[in-house]
């Protein structure tokens, strides 16, 4: 589901409420740009790998080119293409090699294999960057007793990255859009988490950088949805002040006031 798909208008009235009408008990979180991030640009890891192969490329035409394939893919097959038979590691790999036949690459085989070996670069550590607010904020939420879990528009290959990064060990539970076989900012995604946590959604907090996807999603089923600004973007009117966190040092004290 898109965007345009969600009734904005309806989801900014919840937003703007205070929902925090309950005992915190859980706290999900979105995790790509919220905990970690891709540690280089796509166009230097897509080239690094190209360069084992022998190819030469550069990395700002590869990046230009990916972005396009991304969006190409996207749009025609939207979330890793689940519901028209795909899955994470062939509409990935569809992506990548869509990306370097716009470079001029056009050896079927050698396409095959970087894409192969790129889909599966991706799960080692090397190319990811936890963020170094991201641990503390999620031993801080244990400590205060909250149980954590992961609502995230990613492949099957979470598991495994979260894993490698030291990570996966502080989640109870985790829901990829491709297992969900639904996206954010679809609701669809955040009442499987409800009923994985088996609280009601006003006991439970979801940490996010995308306003749709993450704020207003979240919100939108009665979740209390915070979101993280580490760039400072011009604030947005209907997100209050205290639902703001421009670092997630900022995150135990907001919710130790919501706990009993």
């Amino acid at each position: 589901m898109s965007c345009l798909d969600l009734n904005l208008s309806c989801i900014c009235g919840v937003a703007s409420e205070g929902v925090m009408r309950a005992p915190l008990r859980w706290v999900l979180w979105d995790v790509k740009d919220t905990l970690l991030k891709v540690r280089a640009s796509v166009g230097e890891q897509y080239c690094k790998e190209a360069e084992r192969v022998g190819l030469d490329l550069s990395p700002v035409e590869v990046e230009a080119a990916f972005l396009q394939a991304y969006r190409q893919q996207s749009r025609g097959y939207p979330n890793y293409g689940i519901s028209k038979g795909l899955d994470g590691r062939s509409w990935w790999m569809g992506v990548v090699r869509d990306t370097f036949s716009r470079c001029g690459v056009q050896d079927p085989a050698l396409l095959n294999t970087v894409a192969h070996n790129l889909y599966h670069n991706f799960c080692n550590s090397e190319n990811w960057e936890v963020f170094p607010d991201s641990l503390k904020a999620l031993e801080h939420c244990s400590s205060l007793g909250l149980k954590l879990g992961v609502v995230s528009n990613f492949d099957i290959r979470l598991e495994e990255i979260l894993r490698v990064c030291g990570l996966r060990s502080h989640f109870s539970f985790l829901i990829t859009s491709e297992e969900a076989g639904v996206a954010k900012p679809s609701p669809a995604i955040f009442n499987q988490a409800l009923l994985k946590c088996g609280v009601p959604a006003a006991s439970v907090a979801h940490i996010g950088d995308h306003y749709v996807n993450d704020y207003l999603a979240s919100r939108s089923v009665g979740i209390n949805g915070f979101l993280l600004d580490r760039h400072n973007k011009p604030n947005r009117p209907d997100v209050p002040r205290k639902h703001l966190l421009s670092s997630l040092e900022e995150l135990p004290s907001q919710l130790k006031q919501h706990m009993v």
